[in-house]
């Protein structure tokens, strides 16, 4: 079954919200570049974290679009984690030319060792142990719920 554009953002929100979340705990202490109190390390990160799940949405959407040219109305796998590349240009565009001025700023370094972090294991966890509690995701379209 190919999943569906609400199977798709469905898994990728519970994804960002559970499997980003614990990998944001743990690397926001060691990211390269980062300083200041603890607390506002770790209030950038999930900040940006909710930035790709929100911009993740509107990925979605492209993504779906594009897909209903392809025979099979679905990506190969090794696509899945490519769009790391785009998701992550656009993300940091917009963090560098303060379109997200709420969000402070982060060093490239930072940015990106905890965006492809997260973005690995987050793929991954999709593209493997997921499938073992959620059983029946698979069937369902990706939907979580």
């Amino acid at each position: 079954m190919v999943p569906t554009l609400m199977g798709r953002i469905q898994t990728r929100l519970f994804l960002l919200a559970t499997v980003g979340a614990i990998i944001t705990l743990l690397i926001v202490p060691v990211l390269p570049s980062l300083s200041g109190p603890l607390g506002d390390r770790y209030a950038t990160g999930f900040v940006v974290l909710a930035a790709v799940a929100v911009l993740g949405i509107g990925w979605e959407l492209v993504y779906h679009f594009l897909m209903q040219f392809r025979w099979e109305k679905d990506w190969p796998t090794l696509f899945g984690l490519l769009t790391l590349v785009p998701e992550g240009l656009l993300l940091y565009f917009l963090l560098r030319s303060d379109a997200a001025d709420f969000i402070d700023p982060v060093p490239p370094a930072a940015f990106w060792t905890h965006f492809t972090v997260v973005w690995v294991c987050v793929w991954l966890v999709a593209n493997g142990p997921m499938r073992v509690p959620f059983i029946r995701w698979r069937f369902r379209g990706g939907r979580v719920l």
